[in-house]
């Protein structure tokens, strides 16, 4: 990298950039010098005949089309001059797309900030209930999760399901919201234990996990898995297997799977390992709208929520 932001890339890019913008200048005087037009006498032929008598003249380009290119090259400078183009030359002006970008997100942060903070005063259990509250949660779903979890918040694999009431950190409104403004990183991944359990302990290990969840599974191999289960899982599962939401550990007695609940994909889970990482939106969005967010998805999993109050 360092090799890289060196002075050498930066005149590499100066260098051609200004003799290029100087052999245009030479190039429309050459071709605008006296001698080149009609006035001065024929067009000389170039030799290029077609059809017997169809030649090919040298006129030259009228001169209100060379002057635009005249036009063109004076912009060139003043923008060279004005904003960054020319190696590590930062421009008169100072700009920079991180300062505009800056600009833009306090500008809109001002106009639009204000309308979220009459939420943030309201309990997160109250604006699930809250249609109006809902509407907005959802727009702000929509636009920053999606991509991710779905436009039903269903998710897929590797995702979780916003719609169920299987939290991997805990799905009450407090945690949401800290899962929202924090992120999750990869305190909750799982490790690989292929060369840990072998091939044989890998199958035994599959099939007492399958067990826990009721699933089709072979009794003599799991009794066996359930003994190294208790040495090497129980610190992250539980003894019964039911998770632990401060290590985002999922709760394997369930039968809800977050890669896939099938004998082929546990065993792939167990020997690989699996590593999920949830970005902090706290920042970003700021704690009004990430308020009102987790409002939105702590009512996605709990519909009584979202039907009218008798009065």
């Amino acid at each position: 990298m360092a090799d890289f932001m060196s002075n050498f890339w930066s005149w590499f890019i100066i260098v051609p950039t200004v003799v290029g913008i100087i052999a245009l200048f030479w190039l429309n005087r050459w071709m605008t010098t006296p001698g080149k037009g009609p006035e001065e006498g024929a067009a000389k032929p170039t030799g290029h005949v077609w059809d017997g008598d169809l030649e090919e003249l040298s006129n030259p380009l009228p001169r209100w089309w060379l002057n635009l290119f005249y036009l063109t090259l004076i912009f060139a400078i003043v923008y060279l001059v004005l904003y960054p183009g020319l190696g590590t030359f930062a421009g008169a002006l100072g700009w920079t797309s991180t300062g505009q970008y800056d600009t833009e997100i306090k500008r809109a942060r001002d106009r639009f900030d204000p309308l979220y903070e009459k939420y943030l005063r309201l309990r997160i259990e109250d604006l699930a209930r809250d249609p109006e509250a809902r509407r907005t949660g959802e727009r702000l779903y929509i636009t920053y999760c999606t991509g991710c979890h779905g436009a039903d918040a269903r998710g897929g694999k590797g995702y979780p399901n916003l719609r169920d009431r299987d939290w991997l950190f805990g799905g009450d409104p407090a945690q949401i919201k800290e899962s929202i403004m924090k992120g999750r990183g990869r305190a909750g991944s799982m490790p690989t234990w292929e060369a840990v359990l072998g091939q044989e302990g890998l199958f035994n290990v599959t099939e007492y996990v399958l067990s826990l969840s009721g699933k089709r599974h072979d009794e003599n191999a799991a009794v066996a898995g359930r003994v190294k289960f208790q040495q090497l899982c129980i610190a992250c599962h539980g003894k019964d297997g039911r998770g632990n939401p401060q290590l985002g550990a999922p709760n394997l007695a369930d039968n809800i799977w977050l890669y896939g609940g099938s004998q082929k994909d546990i065993m792939e889970s167990i020997a690989k390992g699996r590593g999920n990482e949830m970005p902090a939106w706290g920042e970003f969005l700021g704690e009004a709208k990430s308020h009102l967010l987790a409002s939105y998805i702590y009512g996605l999993s709990r519909p009584e929520l979202r039907e009218k109050r008798r009065p």
